[in-house]
């Protein structure tokens, strides 16, 4: 026996391993089929509340879901902000700041003390008319301290956008005179 043949007879058999070139595209190509077999398969979160406990358990597996399917807003908290507070309704930052716009004009300001208000309350809230601070406890759109100051402006201050609206416009003008003096504040002493 010759020393190649020793050499062959005490070193294990070399398995190759699966080249990187190749196990990239083929895990981003099943990433790629389940995120487009997800909806052509028509999955859904179970309506009963037991379901959506399970689904709630595996936050990765409700993020797949929820990307993959409809929910209803409804059904689940809203979070963003600080906090969060149950839905009242599908209201997004567009359609608050849609309303919020009409009010600002119906006060007789013009588009500059608008865009100093989406400023303050992108700032505040992100237009979440769910937002809790949780260190403050400072709620809503306008992030009023406490949140049940707004029931002046409505009974349903805690649930809707329209009503937060209100009531912020009216304390900007009261205590700040306009939109862009409250954020020139804002920016000097980070609240307002």
């Amino acid at each position: 026996m010759n020393n190649l043949e020793r050499l062959r007879l005490r070193r294990p058999p070399v398995t190759a391993a699966p080249s990187p070139r190749l196990v990239t595209p083929v895990v981003a190509i099943l990433a790629v089929a389940a995120f487009v077999a997800l909806p052509l398969a028509g999955t859904s979160p179970s309506p009963d509340p037991a379901g959506y406990a399970q689904v709630a358990a595996n936050k990765q597996n409700l993020m797949i879901t929820s990307l993959a399917t409809n929910l209803n807003r409804e059904e689940f908290g809203v979070s963003g902000g600080w906090g969060s507070a149950p839905a009242a309704g599908n209201f997004d930052a567009g359609t608050s700041q849609a309303i919020a716009q009409d009010l600002v004009l119906d006060r007789g300001w013009d588009a500059s003390e608008f865009s100093c208000l989406v400023a303050l309350w992108n700032k505040e809230s992100q237009w979440n008319h769910g937002a809790l601070n949780p260190s403050s406890g400072a709620y809503g759109i306008p992030q009023a301290l406490p949140g049940d100051k707004m029931a002046s402006a409505g009974a349903d201050w805690a649930t809707n956008p329209a009503t937060q609206i209100r009531w912020g416009l009216g304390y900007i003008d009261a205590r700040y005179g306009s939109p862009c003096a409250a954020w020139g504040h804002s920016q000097q002493k980070n609240w307002y």
